[in-house]
């Protein structure tokens, strides 16, 4: 299984980037899929989840202004962040947590991402 992630770069606050992950070797529709970050000599921290079915979970300090969403025909997890700041500066690391045909539980991690946000 591999998770390729990109769309990270630097940008001024209050703008926009549009993170992606490409899932390959996994049946994507099974997986919940996740966008953590870590931001430098802080903990690993979840941003945002969807479910197969779409379902959405976020951290308080990403409501409102990030989105995260999936398209399954593309094997893709997006995340869309608009209002950035510079407390958002962090490497973005997507995630696949699932089960595979036996129902042994797997959870895969992408290479990250680095976001860069200046004030």
């Amino acid at each position: 299984v591999q998770l390729q992630a990109s769309g990270g770069g630097l940008v001024q606050a209050g703008g926009s980037l549009r993170l992606s992950c490409v899932a390959s070797g996994t049946i994507f529709t099974r997986n919940l899929m996740g966008w953590y970050r870590q931001a430098p000599g802080k903990e690993r921290e979840l941003v945002a989840r969807i479910t197969p079915t779409g379902s959405t979970n976020y951290a308080d300090s990403v409501k409102g202004r990030f989105t995260i969403s999936r398209d399954n025909l593309k094997n893709t997890a997006y995340l869309q962040m608009n209002s950035l700041k510079p407390e958002d500066t962090a490497v973005y690391y997507c995630n696949a947590v699932g089960q595979d045909s036996l129902t042994r539980p797997y959870m895969y991690w992408g290479q990250g991402t680095l976001v860069t946000v200046s004030s």
